[in-house]
């Protein structure tokens, strides 16, 4: 009597860790795409939050573009998507879209991050 795997038995052994392997790369694709998401939601609340308390609590308007210049109070590194491109840039993940502007001073605005696996995320203008 032989001792040892037969030809199917490795086959099946390979299946099942090809499988197994599998699973792992789509759970951690999946689980970095929600970190980014997670990411992108960090820096649009800590945009609007700058927005709101800070930059509206002083000026009594909202600006036309915003910028490490005009937001000093958050990380800089927020102004950046998970991709490296900047806010304000074409092919951003971040929008920043002013409303009722009169110069360089707006009512309003709508903050948007392109989420991959949810609707947008938006925050919009409380006055």
């Amino acid at each position: 009597m032989k001792k040892g795997f037969t030809v199917i038995e490795l086959l099946i052994a390979i299946a099942v860790l090809a499988a197994i392997a599998a699973v792992f790369v789509v759970q951690k694709n999946s689980l970095e795409s929600i970190a980014r998401d997670d990411k992108r939601k960090t820096a649009i609340n800590a945009m609007y939050y700058n927005l709101e308390d800070v930059f509206f609590a002083k000026n009594r308007y909202y600006p036309r573009t915003i910028s490490e210049a005009n937001l000093t109070a958050m990380d800089k590194a927020l102004f950046t998507d998970p991709r490296g491109v900047a806010i304000g840039k074409g092919e951003s993940d971040y929008r920043y879209e002013p409303t009722g502007c009169s110069s360089e001073r707006c009512t309003g605005y709508s903050l948007r991050a392109l989420l991959e696996n949810e609707a947008d995320f938006v925050k919009n203008s409380r006055n």
